[in-house]
């Protein structure tokens, strides 16, 4: 129903099974489990972290109110299942100076015209001037990139589709890419492992290195971390939420709006600066 309904990515269906295999560990066949068992369930699940035990919930009532729709069992027990509070935690960021480091230590390896240096180059340009997913980048095809028009076609979460636009450093870094790429592969950043791409775990490691050579903390850095510095950078200039969340590819506006947190210098300054009586009010702090 995941698959073939809604779309769900790879990731996601893999996560899925790992929660539902974990709770039929516990409680056995988790289709006949009754309320008192899932309330079991919630006790061995004790030690968790807030946010692992709610993705684990939620995962078993989707399932639970999967076998209801389908008919298989009339009751849904799922109400037995803790609901732990969790706040989102305010994504890591990294600032433009360490970008600005990041970047320059990228183009200057990539002044050898070694091909895979030229490859974390193009790579880089595109998780930091198109804010792109991991997966979504490793897996690019070939056909993604137009030979003129400045946007990727890019294939995110839930197979939904949008246009992304590239700078022009990032178009420059492709083409150097495109000339010293090698085979025939339908992927832009081919491999020859099974999946015939680039992996993550290896785009995570090259992104590591990359910083350590930066005089960056490799711990801070991450493929991630990186599409975070895209989102938040763009909303310190000016960029509508809007915007930002068709960019990102986020299906709720309130995934993008944990940025206007991490942005709320920048926000405190606007009403100070734009707010028509700011200039009367008492006690209004400058920045």
């Amino acid at each position: 129903m995941l698959a073939a309904e809604r779309g769900a990515a790879a990731n996601t269906l893999a996560a899925y099974r790992r929660d539902l295999e974990a709770a039929q560990v516990v409680l056995g066949d988790l289709a006949s489990a009754d309320g008192s068992a899932l309330s079991r369930l919630g006790e061995a699940w004790r030690g968790l972290a807030a946010s692992s035990l709610a993705r684990k919930c939620s995962a078993l009532r989707q399932f639970y109110g999967f076998l209801v729709d389908e008919g298989v069992r009339e009751d849904d027990p799922s109400g037995s299942l803790p609901r732990p509070r969790t706040r989102r935690p305010l994504p890591r960021v990294l600032g433009r100076g360490d970008v600005e480091r990041f970047l320059a230590r990228a183009e200057e390896d990539a002044c050898s015209d070694r091909p895979d240096s030229v490859r974390l180059l193009a790579l880089l340009e595109l998780l930091y001037g198109s804010g792109l997913r991991a997966t979504e980048l490793v897996s690019l095809p070939v056909a993604a990139v137009p030979r003129d028009a400045p946007f990727l076609h890019v294939t995110g979460k839930g197979g939904q589709q949008r246009m992304v636009p590239i700078s022009g450093r990032a178009r420059m870094a492709l083409s150097r890419w495109l000339a010293v790429r090698q085979g025939n592969s339908k992927f832009l950043f081919p491999s020859g492992g099974a999946s015939g791409h680039l992996t993550r775990v290896r785009l995570f490691q090259l992104l590591r290195e990359l910083a350590a050579r930066a005089g960056l903390d490799p711990s801070r850095v991450s493929p991630h971390v990186l599409r975070h510095a895209f989102a938040t950078h763009l909303l310190e200039g000016g960029a509508d939420l809007r915007v930002l969340q068709m960019l990102l590819g986020h299906a709720d506006i309130a995934t993008t709006q944990i940025y206007t947190h991490v942005d709320s210098a920048r926000l405190v300054a606007l009403v100070n600066a734009r707010h028509p009586l700011a200039e009367n009010l008492p006690g209004v702090p400058e920045l």
